[in-house]
């Protein structure tokens, strides 16, 4: 009886295994039966207390001094070897070779691929994973590397808590269409279903990213898809990348998650995770607050106007005062000087009337007084 109890526990432990899917090949999206919110039942690790993207509050981030520029390593040394783009499904992924390094970490990182995250409707409606203070951006790039001193591979790394580092680039939109991303986005046409892969001229990817790498905030979380392994040293940077309208349109609305040959086409979009709890974590800035905030060109130009406007207005306060006092003072000079001129008229005209009655006024000196009369 203990060997056929044995006999039928193993037959089931087997069934279980040939009918159960492993996590890789579970099928995930961000919506639907195996959604974002259902991710952890799947992928373990989707469930942690590191995970990934996070609501940095800037009030409540700490300084560290020690947190110096980052060192990008070939980017823009990407040779004459065109690079590789493919539609996994989930996003469009852009593969990097191994000469692309990043310096600035405690560790030397190689470069393994760059993907973006976007939205569906449009500017202003969200589409990025990382949020600062709340506030989403329209889309994001992500550069991911593996620590290569301390790791053969990949495969290897993405398993290990030091394993990986990912720049977080946050995308914003403008009237300006910005040229690095059309190295990317003018090929996607090419691999509008899931699986299709092309072979696109190698570009500058440094030119992808922010020209301040100094101002950033470092935490340590997950990757942001299954199976959000908790091994990714991120590096989001202050300063957004702008692109335009026309660029974030053909970002939300060209690629599809289904294959060729699927009956429906399904587009896709909305490819962000929503922001996870960051617990107990700490999320470290690399400039201090008394440095300032990061400033928009629109802010800088409003202030500019806003100064030279002010300057001009002083100017002509002051030229005012100045031609009003410069008024009064021609006015009290040109009173005195009448006042001058009117006094020897005064005393001509004083000597001519005392010409004209000298016997008046000697009858008035000469004459008597009248004496008492006294009674007879």
């Amino acid at each position: 009886m203990d060997c056929l109890g044995l006999f039928i526990l193993l037959m089931l432990q087997c069934f279980q295994w040939t009918t159960a899917p492993a996590a890789e090949e579970v099928s995930w999206t961000y919506t639907g039966l195996v959604g974002q919110s259902e991710w952890s039942q799947y992928f373990p690790d989707c469930g942690g207390t590191s995970q990934s993207p996070v609501d940095v509050v800037t009030t409540q981030t700490k300084y560290d001094p020690s947190l110096i520029p980052l060192t990008p390593l070939g980017y823009s040394q990407h040779g004459n070897k065109p690079f590789t783009m493919y539609n996994n499904g989930h996003t469009a992924v852009i593969e990097l070779p191994d000469w692309m390094g990043l310096g600035g970490l405690p560790w030397l990182f190689t470069a393994v691929q760059m993907h973006l995250h976007w939205g569906s409707g449009g500017p202003s409606h969200g589409g990025g994973e990382h949020t600062i203070n709340g506030l989403s951006a329209d889309a994001e790039l992500h550069v991911v590397h593996y620590n290569s001193e301390l790791y053969p591979n990949m495969s290897t790394a993405m398993t290990q808590s030091d394993g990986l580092a990912v720049l977080g680039v946050l995308i914003v939109t403008g009237e300006e269409t910005n040229p690095a991303f059309n190295n990317i986005l003018n090929y996607l046409s090419r691999i509008r279903h899931a699986d299709q892969k092309v072979s696109i001229p190698a570009f500058d990817i440094q030119s992808l990213l922010p020209k301040d790498l100094g101002r950033y905030y470092r935490y340590n979380g997950s990757l942001t898809t299954p199976p959000c392994y908790q091994s990714v040293m991120w590096t989001l940077f202050n300063e957004r990348i702008q692109i335009s309208k026309a660029q974030l349109l053909k970002m939300e609305t060209i690629l599809y998650s289904s294959k060729a040959n699927d009956p429906d086409r399904m587009l896709l979009q909305d490819n962000y995770r929503a922001t996870q709890p960051i617990n107990h974590r700490v999320a470290f800035a690399s400039f201090s607050a008394e440095s300032g905030k990061e400033l928009s060109s629109g802010e800088v130009t409003a202030i500019v106007i806003g100064v030279m406007c002010g300057c001009v207005g002083l100017a002509v306060i002051i030229r005012f005062i100045v031609k009003t006092i410069r008024f009064f003072t021609l006015l009290h000079r040109e009173s005195v000087v009448v006042n001058r001129m009117k006094e020897p008229e005064k005393e001509k005209e004083k000597k001519q009337d005392m010409a004209l009655n000298p016997t008046s006024e000697a009858e008035k000196k000469e004459e008597p007084s009248p004496s008492p009369q006294t009674e007879p």
